[in-house]
């Protein structure tokens, strides 16, 4: 597999550089579901503070392969993070600048594959890995909001704008509350496919929409349908629902969809 003809070049280079501790993979590794497509994700253990400077994350992302083009991940929320292409073989790999003390703070048990005294294995011996929990009630506060938006965008006829919400509606929402309804973490959600039943999947499908008004119309309340089957199921009855401001916005979207 490339991915270990990648590590055991990184490896050979890492055990040369005493500024490194350790360095650790997660991810689909971690599962066994790793393919030909899968990319690798890696955290870098330096005895020395390396993230937020970005030139010497590139200097040590470089020492381990032929690396191709590199960026850090603020898009994402992780500025300690750098995404690389490296070639022979084309790669993508994503590397973690960790310090020792950042390195108890993690979402999964990675697999060890260097740790020069020890002190990694210790770490993961003594603390525990917590994915964070979805946050129902911010995303109920926001959902209704969400799709007025959506209406305004229909309404002025900017379909590329509603195409790009129903995404963001897929990723940020449906995509993590399905993957808590099939019994799977709010997290990969590039693999419904694969983690959904068929039924899921299905109600899923109907929120892509075609440039086309109806198609995005159609989308939208499909949208709307299936985030209130997964609240019904999912939410506690803690969670304070945004009743009035529901109310209100499906009812500018009917006025909507009578707006030619």
């Amino acid at each position: 597999m490339p991915q270990q003809n990648f590590l055991n070049k990184a490896l050979a280079a890492i055990k040369k550089d005493d500024s490194i501790i350790g360095l650790a993979v997660g991810g689909s590794w971690l599962t066994n579901e790793l393919d030909e497509y899968s990319d690798l994700d890696l955290s870098l253990v330096t005895r020395e503070k390396v993230s937020g400077d970005t030139g010497e994350m590139l200097r040590y992302a470089s020492s381990f392969g032929k690396l191709l083009s590199g960026f850090t991940g603020e898009h994402v929320g992780e500025p300690r993070l750098l995404i690389c292409l490296y070639d022979d073989p084309l790669l993508h790999v994503d590397i973690k600048f960790l310090t020792l003390s950042e390195f108890y703070t993690r979402i999964e048990n990675p697999v060890i594959l260097h740790d020069t005294t020890g002190q990694l294995k210790n770490i993961v011996s003594k603390s525990a890995p917590r994915y964070p929990d979805l946050q129902y009630q911010w995303i109920e506060d926001r959902f209704w909001i969400w799709i007025h938006y959506a209406a305004l965008k229909i309404g002025r006829g900017e379909l590329f704008e509603a195409l790009d919400f129903l995404s963001f509606i897929r990723m940020a929402v449906l995509g993590p509350l399905l993957q808590v309804k099939n019994g799977k973490l709010p997290r990969g959600v590039r693999k419904l496919e694969m983690n959904l039943d068929t039924s899921d999947l299905d109600k899923l499908k109907l929120t892509i929409a075609a440039y086309d008004r109806a198609s995005v119309v159609a989308a939208v309340d499909a949208c709307i349908k299936l985030y209130q089957e997964l609240r019904m199921n999912l939410f506690a009855p803690e969670i304070k629902k945004q009743g009035e401001t529901e109310l209100k916005v499906l009812g500018y979207l009917q006025w909507i969809k009578t707006r030619k």
